[in-house]
């Protein structure tokens, strides 16, 4: 039996050695906790059956829980002091225990030793570092913990407090509530409150559950929860995450109870059922893995009967990595979905409803210091309806590339480019030629050196590029073996002029003049077919490169001057740039005669100008503007110019424009030219004609208006045929512990220019969960630059 001794205050009464008391570890008060992400959102760090699973399956483990028992002796000291010689009596006035972090205190207490037990029947105040507790009364015993009447608590990590009639804490750091209510809100702003007839809260586990529970909004009851559980921390657990309630033109209302398994520190499953009124259930899923060799996911959403549809509907989607032994890398990227109308019926945003191609494909790769090795299949879902069999890419199964590169003394490169793909098409479109298919073999050797120096560089290159063609469907009477040779020849050379510039020297001005020479002989490649090439936006990259096409199938000829001058200022101390412009153009000394089926030959000596330029040289401001200049007929061929004012993450405004002039040319699909009656042009059908070029402005803002109101908005306007072609606006309302937003926007929602309007609506609950519409808009998509705030990444890693 330990020794008991009293003080009377300010002498030493007691110094005991008890048992142990409950864990916890002290934080400080967070008055208004910050929000979290609502259900379906991949940013918040912990996942709670309440709430949200974590953005990444964290493979690291969880931090271990604190100890249950206290460790060293407690101390006990009061004003006054009235024990028997069996260890029984009072304390009275400032009565305080302690032992370690763990404190009680009361006005009053009664002391029985050979129990090692305390109580009081008036206020007391208990405090460890995970919960602080007041009551009208309670008691504690090292041995079996402590009870509290008419208790009210707060939890020092999750920023959460409450209520109860009555709290009973283990030794091992569970708290028993009756008739409880929880929330995160601050005293004087108890927006939201979840009622239950009883909540557990194990500190030791970090988990939270509740039983015969609802949650009230600004006093209104919102949902009823037979049971809810939630996390005392950042930890993830299993369980069934928040209900999710929405409502859609299209689908009717929609009612979605997602559960969340925890599979593995490196694993996680999200079953997600949405009830559809209109279509039916829709059983959806998304599992994530990760290990030291492999990390992916898969996506998944199936409607065993869509009533409006007349039929079951499904989404598959699956991107895995996966590392193999001896530096192989295998990749699948592939999606499909059940039918062309399954992105305007679901995705209710233009960038669901344009996407006019699903990739599918995997990819074997090898990688060292000197070869590059990649085998692929790959083939596309075709979505856009209004694509014309003909019109559709060509699958490439299989295609192998490999690449080398090796260096002599530092200057001399030399290896070799090498490409071999068959590519399959589905059959041509009644009425049109048959579209040619089969292998093309693709090999360039190079050999160049690399000369730099302070201010300098020069790079003088030659390449062979041969091309073989092997062809199974073509024209009658045509040939099915082709093949291409020629070389390329090429010299870049360039210069750094340098000079100390504004107040005190701290800025540096640059001049980078650069030329290129590029000689390519003209090879007659009129029979050739294309199965992936095509000619890119003009820019100062591509004014540089040794042929203005991109694929295998043409090859420019060349015998050209290429100049660009570029001027940067930066900081002279970090090397921040503040402004960059560059000027360039090509000068032919014989104008390029290799053209793809359908493009206008080049006549003039010389290609448009193409100016850049980049500014961040004032605080929260930044732009970029980039032109493709035509000097002879004194026109812009392709002009963007981007401003944004952003001086916090949650405060932006966008302004853009983009043009690129309108052209009417005759259709080619696949190399064959198509009938055009130029009166039955119509941008995005295919009539025959193809109406090419856009004038757009675009513009998009989130902005606080009021210290707890927001706004936001977005635009983008068809200038030619004035007409909006995407709309979006609403407004926030956030306090210290809930959020709330209204918006509405107006769409194009299918392949035909059909439009639609939708209304969404979302409340967050900060530290228990988000409910409202089931709609996808994200504002950091739809507003460049927009970052919302609370929000936060977890990054994962392999055990």
């Amino acid at each position: 039996m330990p020794l008991l001794m009293l003080r009377s205050r300010p002498f030493l009464l007691a110094i005991v050695a008890l048992g142990g008391i409950m864990p916890a570890a002290r934080a400080g008060d967070q008055p208004c906790p910050s929000q979290i992400a609502t259900p379906g959102a991949r940013a918040a760090p912990a996942a709670t059956s309440a709430t949200e699973p974590a953005t990444e399956p964290a493979a690291a483990p969880p931090t271990a829980p604190r100890s249950a028992h206290g460790a060293g002796n407690i101390e006990i000291s009061s004003d006054a002091a009235d024990i028997g010689v069996d260890g029984r009596g009072a304390l009275k006035g400032n009565v305080v225990v302690r032992q370690g972090d763990v404190e009680l205190r009361a006005g009053e207490m009664q002391i029985d030793k050979p129990n090692q037990y305390v109580q009081s029947a008036g206020s007391i105040d208990y405090n460890d570092p995970l919960v602080h507790v007041t009551g009208t009364g309670g008691s504690y015993s090292p041995g079996t913990g402590a009870e509290f009447q008419g208790a009210r608590f707060e939890l020092h990590e999750r920023s959460a407090r409450g209520a109860s009639d009555s709290l009973a804490l283990t030794p091992d750091g569970v708290l028993r509530l009756k008739n409880v209510t929880f929330t995160t809100c601050p005293a004087a702003h108890e927006a939201w409150e979840l009622k239950a007839d009883s909540i557990t809260l194990d500190t030791r586990k970090q988990i939270g559950t509740g039983r015969d529970a609802h949650v009230d909004f600004l006093g209104v009851p919102l949902i009823y929860l037979p049971w809810v559980s939630f996390p005392l921390s950042s930890d993830r657990k299993s369980g069934f995450l928040f209900p999710s309630l929405g409502s859609t033109s299209s689908s009717g209302f929609q009612l979605a109870i997602p559960y969340y398994w925890n599979i593995a520190p490196n694993a996680d499953f999200t079953f997600q059922p949405v009830e559809y009124t209109k279509r039916g259930p829709d059983l959806g899923g998304d599992l994530r893995f990760l290990t030291a060799d492999q990390h992916g996911e898969l996506q998944w959403n199936y409607l065993p009967n869509d009533t409006l549809y007349g039929g079951s509907r499904s989404r598959v989607q699956l991107n895995d990595v996966v590392e193999l032994p001896a530096d192989v890398r295998l990749t699948v990227d592939a999606q499909s979905v059940s039918d062309v109308l399954y992105f305007q019926d679901f995705s209710q945003s233009p960038a669901g409803t344009s996407t006019s191609f699903l990739n599918r494909s995997a990819t074997l790769s090898y990688r060292d210091a000197h070869w590059s090795v990649d085998g692929q299949a790959q083939q596309y879902q075709t979505i856009d309806t209004t694509l014309l069999v003909d019109e559709r890419p060509y699958a490439r199964a299989p295609r192998l590339a490999v690449d080398s590169d090796y260096t002599l003394f530092g200057v001399l490169h030399y290896g070799f480019e090498s490409e071999i793909v068959d590519f399959q098409h589905a059959p041509s479109t009644p009425g049109l030629p048959a579209l040619p298919s089969g292998w093309r073999e693709d090999l360039t050797p190079a050999l160049s050196l690399a000369l730099a120096g302070p201010g300098y560089f020069l790079r003088p290159a030659l390449a062979w590029r041969a091309t073989y063609y092997q062809l199974a469907a073509t024209l009658p009477g045509a040939p099915t073996s082709l093949s291409r040779s020629l070389p390329l020849a090429s010299l870049d050379s360039g210069l750094v002029f340098e000079r100390e510039s504004g107040a005190h020297e701290t800025r540096t001005l640059t001049l980078e003049p650069r030329l290129q020479y590029l000689y390519v002989p003209y090879r007659d490649q009129s029979a050739l077919p294309v199965f992936d090439s095509g000619l890119p936006d003009l820019n100062a990259v591509e004014l540089f490169r040794s042929n203005r096409y991109v694929g295998a199938d043409r090859v420019s000829d060349a015998n050209q001057l290429t100049a660009a001058l570029t001027s940067r200022l930066l900081d002279a101390q970090n090397g921040r740039q503040f402004i960059a412009a560059t000027l360039g153009q090509s000068y032919y000394f014989s104008t390029p005669r290799v053209t793809l089926p359908g493009e206008t030959p080049l006549t003039a000596t010389h290609s448009d100008f193409v100016a850049q330029l980049a500014l961040t040289a004032f605080a929260d401001w930044n732009a970029d503007a980039a032109v493709q200049w035509d000097p002879d007929n004194e026109r812009s061929e392709r002009t963007q110019l981007n401003l944004q004012y952003k001086p916090a993450p949650e405060t932006v405004v966008n302004l853009s424009y983009r043009y690129q002039r309108f052209v009417q040319v005759p259709e080619f699909v696949q190399g064959f030219q198509l009938p055009c009656d130029p009166a039955t042009v119509q941008p995005g059908v295919a009539t025959g004609c193809d109406f090419q070029g856009f004038d757009q402005v675009e513009g998009s803002a989130a902005w606080p208006i009021h210290r707890s109101w927001s706004v936001f908005a977005r635009e983008v306007f068809d200038l030619r045929n004035h007409e909006e072609l995407e709309r979006f606006a609403g407004f926030e309302y956030r306090a210290c512990c809930w959020r709330l937003r209204l918006g509405a926007r107006r769409y194009v929602s299918s392949f035909t220019g059909a439009r639609d309007t939708g209304v969404w609506l979302q409340l967050e609950l900060a530290g228990l969960a988000g409910v409202g519409s089931a709609s996808d808009t994200s504002l950091t998509e739809e507003i460049r630059g927009y970052t919302a705030a609370g929000t936060s990444t977890q990054k994962i890693k392999a055990p």
